[in-house]
């Protein structure tokens, strides 16, 4: 009865989503062009991949509270029962786990009728750095005015959203720093030397899911679009959150 409920008035808990069009693009990191480049974003690789759509943002608290208030999931550590902390409700969830994730994907399909998903880490990449393998979302220079790492001494999250200078070439925003964002796959530190050529689904198994996107907490360096970050799928942290996929259709 609360799911119906929700399909019935004009849903504010769905996230805005930007579609990102079919082309190739750079995945990856070329040493020769990015000195922080590291073993696991080798060999740089050019992929195709078709139309899809990502979030504009990560999810937010109030978001995610739609979905825990509806489904009675366990609440992230730091709320009041089912409401997160007051003035932070335009912040990005934190404290999800991978599953935690991925049934936020399932849930919001099923009530909006759309195939919601988590995006895998080529659509992430993608979104991120546009098609000319740039270091940055904004470009190959990094600028600490363009998003929320530790170089802004927030040491914390920032309600989504308010870097709009560090937009994607797509307008994605938050895609460097802010929260890391869990994607669909799982970890392997070879996987780019045997990564199919269109739209790779990503190793079949492993014990760690790839984080994106770094954090507040972390450095110029780490919160490059091709970083490759890896966490336990059952960990939950202060800094951890994400953003949702879909197709097309």
């Amino acid at each position: 009865m609360i799911e119906k409920a929700i399909m019935e008035r004009s849903q504010p808990f769905e996230p805005e989503m930007i579609l990102i069009p079919a082309s190739e693009f750079l995945m990856g990191s070329d040493p020769k062009k990015d000195k922080g480049a590291e073993g696991d974003e080798q060999p740089q690789h050019t992929l195709y991949l078709p139309d899809y759509y990502l979030a504009k943002t990560p999810v937010t608290n109030a978001q995610y509270a739609a979905f825990v208030q509806a489904t009675s999931r366990r609440q992230p550590e730091h709320w009041k029962g089912e409401n997160p902390p007051g003035g932070k409700e335009d912040h990005p969830v934190v404290y999800v786990s991978w599953h935690d994730a991925a049934a936020y994907c399932h849930w919001l399909a099923d009530v909006t009728g759309k195939p919601y998903r988590l995006p895998s880490e080529a659509e992430w990449e993608k979104g991120a750095r546009g098609s000319d393998g740039r270091i940055y979302p904004w470009g190959n220079r990094w600028d600490a005015e363009r998003c929320n790492s530790v170089e802004g001494s927030l040491h914390n999250t920032t309600p989504v959203g308010a870097y709009p200078e560090g937009a994607s070439p797509y307008g994605l925003l938050d895609m460097a720093g802010n929260v890391w964002e869990w994607v669909a796959d799982w970890y392997d530190s070879s996987y780019y030397s045997q990564s199919p050529g269109r739209n790779p689904p990503g190793p079949d198994s492993g014990e760690l899911r790839v984080l994106r996107g770094g954090s507040w907490f972390y450095d110029p360096h780490i919160v490059r679009s091709a970083h490759r970050g890896w966490l336990n799928p059952v960990a939950r942290y202060y800094d951890v959150g994400f953003r949702c996929a879909r197709g097309s259709q």
